[in-house]
């Protein structure tokens, strides 16, 4: 993440809202975008939240939060929040939500502005990485390899990390976590 993400306070523990952290025009500009037009629609019920699967296991992610952050104009704070990235995209918030706000969609949106600021988590760049690298979101480990020879299992079909460079090629998030060449082989972040 950001230095700024990880100097946040510790969830529970929020820091009071500065002035200078306001973008009046955030929300403004969230209209604009496809997914996030109604966004200002939402009145704060809390139903996105109440029903959502992650919220139930988690302290910290709450949908109507991140919503009322943007809506207040605290964009660096939604945009470095950890817990943008727990939403499992389930639709459960925008099938429920009485205003028709989009809210899965909202945050996806958040999620793409946070990537083009470069707010990405580690383990999504590792993934993303893996991916180019081997054509797998996982690298599979030697281990299981041999494991699976010792028990007689065909060997795993290669992947083609030359076919998805070629799909994802222009795609933003990955040219920006793809590493230089000198990079891959040294192992360097």
């Amino acid at each position: 993440m950001t230095e700024a993400a990880s100097t946040s306070p510790p969830q529970g523990k929020e820091q009071p809202i500065k002035a200078s952290e306001i973008d009046p025009k955030f929300k403004y500009e969230l209209q604009k975008m496809h997914g996030s037009e109604k966004i200002l629609k939402c009145f704060q019920c809390g139903t996105c939240t109440s029903d959502c699967p992650v919220a139930r296991f988690s302290d910290s992610y709450r949908p109507r939060t991140l919503i009322h952050m943007a809506q207040l104009g605290l964009k660096d704070r939604v945009l470095n929040s950890d817990t943008l990235w727990l939403c499992a995209a389930c639709f459960t918030c925008t099938d429920r939500c009485p205003q028709d706000v989009e809210v899965a969609s909202v945050i996806r949106v958040f999620r793409n502005l946070a990537t083009e600021k470069g707010c990405i988590p580690q383990v999504f760049k590792d993934q993303a990485q893996s991916l180019i690298e081997t054509g797998y979101a996982y690298k599979i480990p030697d281990l299981r390899i041999k494991k699976r020879e010792s028990q007689g299992l065909p060997p795993l079909p290669k992947g083609n990390p030359d076919a998805v460079k070629k799909t994802l090629k222009g795609v933003a998030f990955f040219d920006r976590v793809q590493k230089p060449q000198g990079e891959q082989a040294s192992g360097k972040q």
